[in-house]
């Protein structure tokens, strides 16, 4: 979502010179996973995080995992995501749970949705890689199936498979519950990978209403040792918007 004034494939250098150490990206199933390979390994860059195959998003599609009747599809996904990842060097993959279908008692899809996280969390542990699941806000992304940190712990918990995580959305829990600092300790060992954007807006830390500065503080001096991704839209030019993360890059991008 960063450095949209260039191509996709021209963001990687950008990332890069701006400090990054790693990326992640939401979908890369339209770029073959050679050219990706290339571009990461120019730029000396490690891929953090990206998602199984969404479904069809031009139709609305949010993912596959909790649509019964298309549970071959999912499966299908699950492994063209081991494939991307396992070629890339991701070491983790969030599964959206989808928006359920108006037609499928909620009981059914339930049941898919938990049989489906079940074999992808079981595929991608022998594969070494971490499954994760996160919630957004409703409105946003009206009828997504996960809206707050207490359902997607409940989901998580009735899956009961060791390779299941929780990734957490900075962005999206200050719209739908807020209490973020008091939630990420709670829940600070069940959390394998976090994303942050201001609200309102979506945009970078400093346009909003949340303290970055003292969150992200917290976020360290807690114990949180993953990756803090910026899922974000810039609100302007990309590289005017980075002074927020100066500090940080200048660590390492740690």
């Amino acid at each position: 979502m960063l450095f949209y004034e260039v191509d996709f494939l021209d963001r990687f250098e950008r990332a890069s010179r701006a400090g990054f150490k790693g990326v992640e990206c939401q979908v890369p199933y339209q770029w073959e996973k050679e050219t990706l390979a290339e571009r990461l390994n120019k730029y000396g860059l490690e891929l953090a995080l990206h998602n199984l195959p969404p479904g069809d998003l031009s139709a609305g599609e949010r993912g596959l995992a909790c649509l019964p009747g298309r549970e071959g599809e999912f499966r299908e996904s699950v492994g063209l995501a081991i494939e991307y990842a396992r070629f890339l060097g991701c070491r983790r993959l969030n599964c959206l749970a989808g928006i359920p279908s108006a037609e499928a008692p909620a009981e059914k899809t339930r049941r898919t949705l938990v049989d489906n996280l079940r074999f992808a969390a079981a595929a991608l542990e022998k594969e070494g890689i971490s499954l994760l699941v996160e919630a957004l806000n409703r409105y946003d992304v009206p009828g997504f199936y996960l809206n707050n940190t207490r359902d997607t712990l409940r989901l998580i918990d009735e899956v009961n498979h060791t390779n299941l995580w929780f990734q957490y959305d900075i962005y999206h829990m200050q719209i739908m519950e807020g209490n973020l600092m008091k939630t990420i300790r709670e829940n600070l060992a069940r959390i394998a990978h976090i994303q942050l954007a201001d609200n309102p807006g979506r945009h970078e830390p400093g346009t909003g209403e949340i303290n970055f500065p003292n969150l992200l503080r917290f976020i360290d001096e807690a114990g949180y040792n993953g990756w803090v991704g910026c899922e974000y839209r810039p609100a302007g030019a990309t590289e005017e918007g980075l002074k927020w993360a100066e500090p940080y890059l200048k660590k390492g991008g740690e």
